[in-house]
């Protein structure tokens, strides 16, 4: 054991393992048992005991090998409690086979991306094949992927933990699928990847726990499945998406404030992760089909054009995002095409498109459509409505920065 110095230091390296490994560990955990539920249960308790005894003992020089060695041992207790004759004794076989070679100074074999396959698989339903992916890779909770899916925590709870009892019962195997099973589960996995990007891409500060080093953890899972799938159009299309927004990141803050995307200093963002990204949808688009990603990546191209020539041309923007719609019919698409319709044909024109989707019960919650309304309302000088859209919009954003950002375009009104 290395020598305790404090506890701030022990929980500390708790807390980055938590990060770094979780999905990692989740993953050999439940490769041979299937059971994802209950190696979450099993890691949950090695955590806790984590914080318990480092603080007083020190930190392993192995984290990841002692955690899994607890965990293991909880499984097979739980095994042990169950008393179901054959069934408990031949878990008990099962975990032994599958994880006593993994001790506390074993390295940890990476089986994250054969769950997140498994999580897809056609037996699993369709709607909650990404959010399942969150959970068990990433430890997203329930409400946090709720708000990124537009649905309700309880409802979503209980879809999860019924995806992961069929895993179980099923016998889902937790294997990279052969090639011709990938492209049939690819969607869900790209949806994961983006998911846990957009989580940590709207935390630039790296202040929130539940957030921090997400958009990083997103772009490493994403270079995996081009690197399993080179060919693959859409898998390019998301690794360029994000490399593109990532490399905004250092403009999106002067001085702990919010600057939105047409006011950044285009000097900020990362040429080289811009060329990249570039490369990649070029690539893409030689491989003879256009989706969901790449046209998203497409549109994050377009804002680069605006550093090059010192314009955005909105009527470009509004046909990808027309094409986008078609594709996916998403509400959120629709919000950002009534913006650029509002940028090339006028603020009218913008509101009457936000209207489209106006009657949608999932938009109620949804910060961005108060703030694209409150934008659009206060433009067109219909200061009361505008008021009131920033009013929800403020009461319904997490991040500090941008909801005084929100205030200031809500105080601008009173001028």
């Amino acid at each position: 054991m290395i020598p305790s110095e404090d506890g701030e230091k022990a929980r500390a390296m708790a807390a980055a393992v938590a990060r770094r490994s979780y999905g990692k560990l989740i993953a050999v955990l439940c490769a041979r048992t299937r059971h994802v539920a209950a190696a979450e249960d099993a890691l949950s308790e090695a955590f806790a005991m984590a914080l318990s005894e480092w603080p007083s003992g020190g930190c392993p020089a192995n984290p990841e090998g002692w955690l899994v060695t607890v965990a293991r041992r909880k499984l097979i207790d739980v095994s042990r409690r169950r008393q179901v004759a054959m069934s408990a004794a031949e878990q008990l076989k099962v975990l032994d086979e599958g994880l006593a070679d993994i001790g506390s100074d074993g390295e940890i074999p990476d089986r994250r991306l054969a769950l997140m396959f498994a999580c897809a698989h056609p037996a699993i339903d369709e709607s909650v094949r990404a959010p399942l992916i969150l959970q068990t890779i990433l430890g997203f909770d329930a409400a946090t992927i709720a708000s990124a899916f537009l649905s309700s925590p309880a409802a979503m709870g209980k879809r999860l933990g019924r995806a992961k009892e069929k895993i179980r019962r099923a016998g889902i195997p937790l294997r990279e699928p052969d090639p011709e099973e990938l492209r049939d589960r690819l969607d869900a996995v790209l949806d994961a990847i983006y998911a846990a990007f957009s989580e940590g891409w709207a935390d630039p500060g790296a202040t929130d726990f539940a957030r921090r080093e997400l958009a990083g953890e997103a772009l490493y899972l994403g270079r995996l499945v081009t690197e399993l799938l080179p060919e693959e159009p859409e898998a390019l299309g998301l690794l360029a998406l994000m490399l593109h927004a990532e490399a905004r990141r250092h403009a999106r803050r002067r001085d702990g404030e919010y600057v939105p995307l047409g006011e950044q200093d285009d000097g900020l963002w990362d040429a080289g992760m811009i060329e990249e990204a570039e490369a990649l949808l070029l690539r893409a688009s030689t491989l003879g089909s256009i989706g969901r990603f790449q046209l998203e990546g497409a549109l994050q191209s377009a804002h680069v054009h605006r550093r090059r020539s010192g314009r955005v041309d909105w009527s470009v923007v509004v046909r990808l995002y027309d094409a986008l719609l078609e594709i996916s019919a998403s509400p959120v698409v629709a919000i950002n095409r009534a913006l650029a319709v509002g940028e090339r044909d006028g603020v009218s024109a913008g509101l009457a498109a936000l209207e489209s989707v106006a009657a949608d019960d999932r938009l109620i919650q949804y910060q961005p459509y108060w703030a694209a309304r409150a934008d659009l309302l206060s433009r067109a000088g219909e200061r009361a409505e505008a008021r009131h859209a920033y009013e929800i919009a403020i009461g319904l954003e997490r991040d500090p920065a941008v909801r005084r950002f929100l205030q200031r375009r809500r105080g601008a009104l009173e001028g």
